[in-house]
This record gives C-alpha cells, sequence and structure tokens, in this order.
C-alpha cells in the first residue's frame, strides 16, 4: 500500500475523533438540538453533569478495564500456543467462554458486596466480559501463521523468543487487533450499564432518563457512546494499519 493510502484512513479518524471531542464539548448544542426533538420535556439536557465530563468517566472506565484485559488476554493468548501451556489451552477456552456469556449485571451485582458501588465492580465485569475476543484473537492469529515463516527463522538461528516476537506476532498482529477492537467496542457499549452501581459514564443519563421517563436524557447518553464506540474502532483500525508489516495489508 503506498504512503498517501496508507495514511488517508489514519488522518481520517484522527480527524474523526478532533469532530468528535468538539462535537461532545458544545452543551449548548446539545440544548438547542434536544429542545427542538424534545419542545414537550421541561428539562432536556441531563442535569447531573455535561456530556464532555460524562465522555471523560466514560473512557476512564472503558480504558482501565480494556487495558486490564489487553495485558492479560494476550499474554494468555500466546501462552496456550506455546509447548507450555497446550495443556491449559480447553481450560482457558471455557473460562473466557464463560466471561462472555455471563451477564454483566450479574457479575456488576456480585461485585459490589465485595468491592462496594463505584468504579472497580464494572472494571471487573468488563474485563471478564471483554477477554473473549481477545484471547481467541491472539490464539487464531498465531495459529495461522505459516510454518514455513516460523521453519525459516529457526533456521536463521532465532531462537522461540526472538520467533515469536519478530515472527509470529507481526504475523498476527491484523488478526490480534481485530479482537482488540470488537472488546473495546463491545465494552464501551455494555460500560453504560455501569452506571447502576455509580461507576458513572454515559450511562448515567441512560438509566436516569428511563426512571424518570425522559427520552431525552436517554437519546444523549446513547448517541455519545455511540459515537465514541464509532471514534474508538475506527482509531484502532488506524493502529492496526500502523502494527500490520507491509505488504500484508488488506
Amino acid at each position: 500500500m503506498s504512503e498517501p493510502r496508507r495514511a488517508a484512513p489514519i488522518l481520517a479518524a484522527l480527524a474523526g475523533a478532533v469532530l468528535f471531542a468538539w462535537v461532545v464539548s458544545q452543551q449548548e448544542i446539545w440544548a438547542r438540538v434536544l429542545a427542538e426533538v424534545f419542545p414537550r420535556a421541561a428539562r432536556p439536557v441531563y442535569p447531573g453533569a455535561t456530556i464532555a465530563e460524562l465522555t471523560i468517566e466514560h473512557l476512564r472506565l472503558v480504558g482501565i478495564s480494556s487495558g486490564l484485559t489487553l495485558m492479560v488476554g494476550v499474554p494468555l493468548g500466546v501462552w496456550v500456543t506455546r509447548p507450555s501451556g497446550a495443556d491449559f489451552r480447553e481450560v482457558v477456552a471455557t473460562a473466557v467462554d464463560f466471561g462472555q456469556t455471563f451477564p454483566p449485571v450479574a457479575v456488576l451485582a456480585l461485585m459490589v458486596p465485595i468491592l462496594g458501588f463505584g468504579l472497580w465492580p464494572a472494571v471487573v465485569a468488563l474485563f471478564l466480559y471483554g477477554m473473549f475476543p481477545v484471547v481467541s484473537n491472539t490464539v487464531a492469529g498465531l495459529e495461522a501463521v505459516p510454518r514455513a515463516a516460523i521453519d525459516a527463522a529457526r533456521g536463521m538461528g532465532m531462537g522461540r523468543a526472538r520467533i515469536l516476537l519478530s515472527v509470529e506476532i507481526p504475523l498476527a498482529v491484523s488478526v490480534i487487533m481485530a479482537g482488540v477492537r470488537t472488546s473495546v467496542v463491545i465494552n464501551i457499549g455494555t460500560a453504560t450499564v455501569a452506571a447502576a452501581v455509580g461507576a458513572g459514564g454515559l450511562g448515567d443519563p441512560i438509566i436516569g432518563g428511563i426512571n424518570v421517563q425522559n427520552m431525552a436524557y436517554v437519546l444523549q447518553g446513547a448517541v455519545a457512546a455511540a459515537m465514541l464506540a464509532v471514534v474508538a474502532d475506527s482509531l484502532l483500525a488506524s493502529a492496526e494499519r500502523l502494527l500490520t508489516p507491509r505488504g500484508l495489508e488488506a
């Protein structure tokens, strides 16, 4: 892929992120638009915090949980493809499958008595919920690396660690990043539920709007969360392009 073609999607993603930051910072515009859409609403703008403040809270929640998922999930996926972890592959697969199918609301309910209300019960729930795509894509990506490439690296005198870092991960990075993108986007949407335990974020206006039957509040949180998911996916897609070796881009 030529340099201009490679750079164009990245610049577009960065421009989208800047535009999103500007949109969520314009509280007055939100107020005017919502007043037009919901003319009968006595208070169309969520009073608890500005959209910008709620977005920052949401980013903190998703950033911590997704960061932990990435730090644990990728090494775990690598480990079960090595001889030392091959015997534990089915156990790991079952565990991450269970984390994906177990409802986040149930995890929140179980964590509150242990960790209390606030950020950390939500982080645990999102961490568990986001593990499956990261681990499964890491395994799939590494197993798809051509055996000939590994044999050639071994023939050049490379050790296992160097083959992993210099050959296997670069060739598998696009598949791994696809799992990371899926996990982060899922977490952005699922994190709205975390407002039920006081974690804040864009779920606050959604839950608050449902409680007081004010759909203007619900729309604020839902639209901002959807926009954030699109921007995050675009930025991670750009990171995937940068990390993918030249000649392997789709």
